[in-house]
């Protein structure tokens, strides 16, 4: 796979070079747009918009290929792959820079960190948000926007009203030492899954239960084997659009501007659907008439809270004090 991926990366140099020495005489650039998510998701109608509108205001100079569903790389692989060029552009969830050494981004993973949309967005769009994302670049890591997905439910095949209604339940988690952490707050056990082994893992009854946003969770059809889904918006799911920076800097400085634009634009489309799409799942799943959907009560979220607070303390040192006050005085404002 290394070879390959040099040699796609050699190609991709290639072609960005090429496009400075003459534009009209190259061939289109091809930027290869990874994800794991189906394509009736947030991300995933993102993702096609922005190709759709990269290509139009390129006037064909830049073409985008998605492949979703993990069609091309999983969970585990996609990042290497853009780090050596295989790829040039993901939208991983934040979970995953954690293991590039960049920790704080599992602070987007804490327990009702943000107590709305207004309070994620100060974050996301604000000096925080910006500060984040420069820290990919050592890694070879652009950031170009966060996209929303949004908050999460939890689903198992009992009904989950009360921590106590966790103990012992097999729960996947993706990997993220900060949900492995609410989990076993919870009395749950958790089990790191790709997202593309999710479905398969309920269905077969390697793990009994999840934590995902309505759309993720209609659309891999987790709803068909989990008979129960609690809306707890316990937890944040978010994504970083990214590019291979090589890749990204080599381009030629119009082509890229147009193509920050087109992001923007896509990224506006993004934050309008996101909870539209989450809203329009979670009926589907009501109306597919397979899962009981419950609806904590305020001292139900009181003791959810009071369970998962723990966490915060147990992931100091390893988010970082200064990250955690900082967004926590910026959703407070």
């Amino acid at each position: 796979m290394q070879i390959k991926a040099m040699l796609v990366l050699l190609a991709a140099a290639a072609s960005a070079g090429a496009w400075a020495q003459d534009p009209d005489a190259a061939r289109p650039i091809v930027i290869k747009f990874s994800h794991v998510v189906a394509p009736d998701t947030p991300k995933g109608r993102a993702a096609e918009r922005f190709k759709e509108l990269a290509e139009q205001m390129t006037d064909g100079k830049v073409k985008v290929e998605v492949y979703p569903n993990s069609s091309l790389y999983k969970d585990r692989e996609e990042l290497e792959a853009l780090q050596l060029g295989a790829v040039q552009m993901l939208a991983p969830s934040l979970a995953k820079f954690s293991p590039l050494g960049v920790r704080e981004f599992e602070a987007f993973d804490l327990p009702y960190i943000f107590p709305s949309k207004a309070a994620l967005y100060a974050v996301t769009e604000g000096r925080i948000g910006k500060n984040l994302l420069r820290k990919l670049e050592p890694k070879g890591i652009t950031g170009l926007a966060y996209w929303d997905n949004g908050f999460k439910v939890m689903s198992a095949n009992r009904p989950l009203l009360a921590p106590k209604d966790f103990k012992g339940l097999r729960m996947r988690i993706q990997a993220s030492k900060v949900l492995d952490a609410q989990m076993r707050a919870l009395g749950a056990r958790p089990q790191v899954l790709a997202f593309s082994e999710a479905a398969s893992a309920l269905r077969d009854g390697v793990v009994e239960g999840s934590e995902n946003t309505p759309s993720n969770m209609y659309t891999q059809g987790m709803h068909e084997t989990q008979t129960h889904l609690t809306v707890s918006n316990h937890g944040y799911l978010g994504y970083a659009v990214i590019v291979n920076k090589k890749f990204w800097d080599g381009l030629p400085a119009n082509i890229r501007a147009t193509l920050e634009r087109a992001m923007r634009e896509a990224t506006a489309y993004q934050k309008t659907i996101a909870q539209r799409t989450n809203d329009a799942a979670l009926e589907s799943i009501r109306g597919a008439g397979t899962t009981t959907i419950h609806q904590l009560t305020p001292q139900q979220q009181t003791e959810w809270r009071r369970a998962l607070l723990p966490v915060y303390g147990q992931m100091e040192t390893r988010i970082g004090k200064d990250i955690m006050r900082a967004i926590s005085q910026e959703v407070r404002r």
